[in-house]
């Protein structure tokens, strides 16, 4: 039975074939393309590849497993082994079946004449413009291990910021979680078991109980309208961050939130500072490096101003002049990079100013943690006590009438 191989080859020309034919075989596939005069890269089970690729069940890769295959390369190429042999070697040892596939893709692009930094820019979901970038720059200096651990490092510190941030924001999310449930079981399953008895005394109802009565009564009876307009502000907010009008209020809101947007503002600049930081230490150019520096800061206004850096530095200004003034990076900061820029250590200077931000980062998450979760417990136990007592007044006032 006939199976489908994906192929890449180089013909007579020295010029890149990729493709797919039917055979019996890999080893009649490979011979097939050897007859049409080509020179056989790589020969892949179609359905395999596609699998691997993003198949139904097809095993995901985590960037801790792109930071630890980083680190092997790293050491691999400063011990003197080349490129290839070093893929070859992770790609055996390899079990997660996507990861392995990536590899292999990587390791034939080189093979066939690519540059890495070029294999690499090919699977931007794994390997961003940041790696890239400095991948390139170290391919022009020679120093390609140096800089793979250095690339290692920086994706560890990231990953570390990311992991602290999340493990933060997991308990008041489970909390807030926690409160709207019970707050939707005690309004639309307990209250109305009550409505009736308070009918049948036609009595008088205290107003917090009208009050929880009205609310009850609308999440009942026309749940649908609640679950519409929760719909219509997840997509809102979806949609709306494809606009720049969208962009700005939302990220707006996360660096002005109290004590949240504390916490945000020190993770862009720690993120922004840190990409900076290694840019300029592995040799990138200072326009591209704050080019790049703006696209990681994934919020609109601090994106906005690395751009404007960028375009004044093109006019002849220093990085001290084009950041001074800004409200949105700490003044201290600012001149900590001027200092560097002075003494010509300005990559140092950065390395060492987001060493120190990951530590503020870490404190702003114990202080904000420790804050919203008072504040979480006090809104529960505000919402839930104020059901209780909107149910309890009338039946208080039942008792003491008879």
């Amino acid at each position: 039975m006939s199976t489908t191989f994906e192929y890449r080859a180089r013909d007579n020309a020295g010029n890149l074939r990729q493709g797919s034919l039917e055979a019996d075989s890999p080893e009649e596939a490979t011979l097939r393309l050897k007859r049409d005069g080509l020179q056989v890269l790589k020969v892949t089970d179609a359905d395999d590849a596609a699998a691997a690729a993003g198949g139904l069940f097809a095993r995901r890769i985590t960037r801790a497993e792109i930071i630890y295959t980083t680190s092997q390369l790293a050491i691999m190429v400063e011990t003197g082994i080349s490129l290839t042999m070093a893929l070859g070697s992770i790609i055996e040892q390899e079990q997660n079946p996507t990861l392995r596939h990536l590899l292999d893709d990587i390791k034939a692009s080189i093979e066939s004449g690519e540059d890495f930094s070029s294999a690499l820019a090919r699977h931007p979901k794994y390997f961003d413009t940041t790696y890239v970038a400095l991948v390139r720059a170290s391919e022009s200096t020679g120093t390609l291990g140096e800089m793979l651990e250095r690339i290692a490092q920086y994706l560890r510190k990231d990953l570390e910021t990311r992991s602290k941030v999340k493990s933060a924001m997991a308990y008041p999310c489970v909390m807030a979680i926690a409160a709207v449930n019970v707050t939707i079981f005690l309004l639309a399953y307990i209250f109305p078991k009550f409505t009736p008895l308070f009918a049948q005394k036609k009595m008088q109802l205290p107003m917090p109980t009208v009050v929880v009565l009205a609310i009850s009564n609308a999440l009942t009876n026309y749940w649908y309208l609640f679950v519409a307009g929760i719909a219509l502000a997840i997509a809102g907010v979806v949609f709306g961050r494809h606009t720049d009008l969208g962009r700005k209020i939302i990220d707006w809101i996360k660096i002005n939130t109290p004590a949240v947007g504390t916490l945000t503002r020190k993770v862009i600049i720690s993120r922004s500072i840190r990409t900076l930081g290694a840019m300029l230490r592995g040799g990138v150019p200072m326009l591209e490096s704050l080019e790049l520096c703006a696209a990681v800061s994934g919020n609109y206004y601090y994106r906005e101003l690395w751009n404007r850096v960028a375009s004044e530095i093109t006019t002849g200004s220093t990085l001290q002049k084009a950041l001074a003034g800004t409200s949105l990076l700490p003044p201290t900061l600012v001149q900590m990079i001027s200092s560097g820029e002075e003494t010509g250590k300005l990559g140092f200077v950065l390395d060492r100013v987001s060493n120190y931000y990951d530590h503020e980062v870490e404190t702003a998450v114990k202080a904000v943690t420790s804050l919203i979760e008072p504040i979480m417990i006090t809104i529960m136990g505000g919402v839930v006590g104020g059901i209780g007592m909107a149910l309890m007044l009338p039946i208080f006032k039942l008792s003491t009438s008879h």
